[in-house]
């Protein structure tokens, strides 16, 4: 099967965005943890979430068009603060339930539980294992198609000492993350293995960092 740009218009909406939203494959699935000045609580599920730096320490955040009303953009931008908080299988049917149009706290809503340290404004997920406080740095509107980029810098992690081996790596198949394709399809992660860093005069070789992970 072969589809053109010009194949796209012909295409069936549904279809279309089902389409294009698996194409790129597996993607990072987080619960965005937000609060309003009024103290009302908002969680939502992005998949569109990515590393931008490690120095200053930087994550990105799309954001689809503010078309309509978009609690997680405007808390990020009235408050400065966000939290990602991984997903697991444990409670991922909670979690996609959360993009549901909701007049009350998804937390409420959903039976999830909302928890804050004083280092960061916006609410964790008390469920999730691997949690991010970050800050809003810089809010970019994309004029291509009117999604906005949101970017902030990391404020604080926690995430148990089982997973981070002595290099740093984060062993997410052991966290228990899960991961998505598209709008609705959750899958779990095994991973096969991690390779030594590439050199153009050295093989490839299994890397195996003290730790173990």
């Amino acid at each position: 099967m072969r589809y053109s740009i010009e194949d796209f218009a012909t295409l069936d909406n549904f279809f279309r965005r089902n389409l294009i939203n698996s194409l790129t494959g597996f993607k990072s699935l987080n619960l965005v943890g937000t609060k309003s000045k009024e103290n009302i609580t908002n969680l939502a599920p992005f998949s569109q979430v990515f590393h931008i730096g490690a120095s200053p320490a930087l994550v990105g955040l799309l954001v689809r068009p503010d078309t309509v009303e978009r609690h997680t953009l405007q808390n990020i931008i009235e408050t400065e603060s966000f939290t990602l908080n991984h997903v697991k299988e444990e409670f991922y049917k909670e979690a996609h339930q959360t993009s549901a149009r909701y007049q009350i706290s998804e937390f409420e809503a959903t039976g999830l539980t909302p928890e804050y340290t004083e280092k960061v404004f916006a609410p964790y997920l008390k469920e999730s294992v691997i949690k991010i406080g970050l800050k809003l740095e810089e809010k970019h509107n994309l004029a291509i198609n009117g999604t906005i980029l949101v970017i902030g810098s990391i404020q604080e992690i926690f995430l148990p000492d089982i997973v981070i081996s002595d290099d740093g790596f984060i062993d997410l198949q052991k966290a228990g993350t899960i991961t998505c394709v598209g709008l609705d399809a959750y899958y779990r992660t095994q991973k096969i293995a991690r390779l030594s860093y590439a050199k153009p005069d050295k093989p490839i070789s299994p890397l195996t960092p003290k730790g173990g992970i």
